[in-house]
């Protein structure tokens, strides 16, 4: 398998996707506290997506 790196839009809407998740363990963000760990797992999805597809 060849790995690309991910475009800079797939990387910060992952990066932002964790940072919400993590936050949302913390402080109570109402709905999002409620799936803070399926962000954070989006996030890396994301982020895996991105290397793994060329363009993405």
């Amino acid at each position: 398998m060849k790995l690309t790196p991910p475009k800079k839009v797939t990387f910060w809407i992952s990066i932002l996707l964790v940072v919400l998740g993590a936050a949302a363990t913390v402080l109570p963000l109402g709905v999002v506290s409620t799936f803070a760990t399926a962000f954070m797992v989006l996030g890396f999805v994301v982020l895996a997506l991105g290397n793994m597809i060329k363009g993405l």
